[in-house]
């Protein structure tokens, strides 16, 4: 069965030549052009992949995305906006998306990304020492998604599931930023670099880490991250 890719968009001329060429390459294309109405699509189950605008009518792109991580949907999340400012991507990161492209964009640098994000979540199988943890306040569950932090309970996007696991897989080993792009994200740029920091804050929040004082995932200056469990 062919992958299935909802995009969320409400340019009807990219949609037409977004869909043309991952019909081409074997995907299973839909779209929708209401932010609602998209929402309600994205939230049913069996997409590989959604494409989310940034501007829509009827709701935004990050409310969207926020709605669907709050309910658990893990499916990855490719954002596209048209905003080139780094508060503005970084802002859809912290919302739950897996990545996002700016427009004007190469539709070779899509394919690349959309092929690495899904085959990224079809690898995702959680060590079976990692799927489940306890540690004292801080439950984690990476096969249903979610960081319990005394009776607080924060989602996972599928990215920071696959990122963590990764982080248990090499407990209290330094792990270079690059080694996470070729294991984790599957490609090498310089804004996914900085989208791995960006996904570790993100974390670092969720598991209650005050802020600058890391007591898990700690930075290894000029090289990258060591992960050190909770007790």
């Amino acid at each position: 069965m062919p992958d299935k890719i909802l995009m969320i968009e409400d340019e009807p001329g990219l949609i037409l030549t977004v869909g043309d060429r991952l019909t081409a390459a074997g995907y299973e294309f839909h779209s929708e052009s209401d932010g609602i109405e998209g929402e309600k699509k994205a939230a049913a189950p069996g997409w590989n992949l959604i494409l989310l605008d940034v501007m829509l009518p009827g709701k935004d792109g990050f409310a969207i995305c926020k709605s669907l991580r709050a309910a658990g949907i893990l499916t990855p999340i490719l954002m596209l906006t048209a905003r080139s400012e780094v508060s503005d991507r970084v802002a859809g990161l912290r919302e739950g998306a897996d990545d996002y492209l700016c427009k004007p964009f190469d539709m070779r640098e899509l394919l690349a990304r959309v092929e690495a994000l899904i085959r990224r979540a079809d690898a995702v199988t959680p060590a079976p020492d990692a799927a489940e943890k306890q540690h004292g306040e801080i439950q984690i569950d990476l096969k249903r998604g979610f960081i319990l932090v005394g009776e607080t309970e924060h989602s996972l996007s599928a990215q920071e599931i696959k990122l963590l696991d990764y982080f248990y897989r090499h407990v209290d080993t330094i792990i270079s930023r690059e080694e996470l792009l070729n294991s984790v994200w599957g490609y090498d740029s310089d804004i996914t670099t900085r989208t791995i920091d960006v996904h570790v804050a993100r974390l670092r929040q969720k598991m209650g880490d005050v802020k600058d004082i890391p007591r898990y995932i700690h930075t290894v200056r000029g090289i990258g991250y060591k992960f050190t469990p909770p007790a």
